[in-house]
């Protein structure tokens, strides 16, 4: 079957701050970990970038894609259709005001559209094993920043 499992999470020191990002992408028994950061940033972005990175890293296209995040700003975008809303009002938010992050997001839509992918949020801290490895990750690349 061509689907993969990704488990993804962000982080920041500070809001903003130095921030990092972890993803683990699951096929078959085949486990892969990444992660990144910036010295200024905000905790949303490195949702947004967790989701990107590991997304960017698929060398396939056309397979089913679950990503499981702990952020409900990424997943609710999608999940309740807000970027579609945005992108119909000329990525105004319902307040008629700019939506924030539009670069990661413009980003994001291009890589959703290569694979079949579904988002779906996963409680954060709360002993899931691929989640708890992510924010590892995200905090290990603060670290080395």
């Amino acid at each position: 079957m061509k689907a993969i499992t990704i488990y993804t999470d962000g982080a920041c020191s500070g809001n903003p701050g130095p921030g990092g990002w972890g993803a683990v992408l699951l096929f078959n028994d085949q486990k892969k970990e990444i992660y990144g950061g910036e010295s200024q940033t905000t905790n949303q972005r490195m949702e947004l970038q967790a989701v990107i990175g590991a997304l960017g890293s698929l060398k396939v296209t056309d397979w089913d894609v679950t990503v499981y995040s702990d952020s409900a700003y990424v997943v609710n975008a999608f999940k309740q259709k807000w970027i579609e809303n945005w992108q119909k009002n000329g990525w105004k938010n319902s307040k008629k005001e700019a939506v924030a992050n539009q670069d990661l997001w413009k980003e994001l839509l291009i890589l959703t559209g290569k694979n079949r992918v579904m988002m779906e949020k996963v409680k954060g801290h709360s002993g899931d094993m691929y989640n708890e490895r992510c924010d590892e990750l995200a905090r290990q690349a603060i670290k080395e920043l």
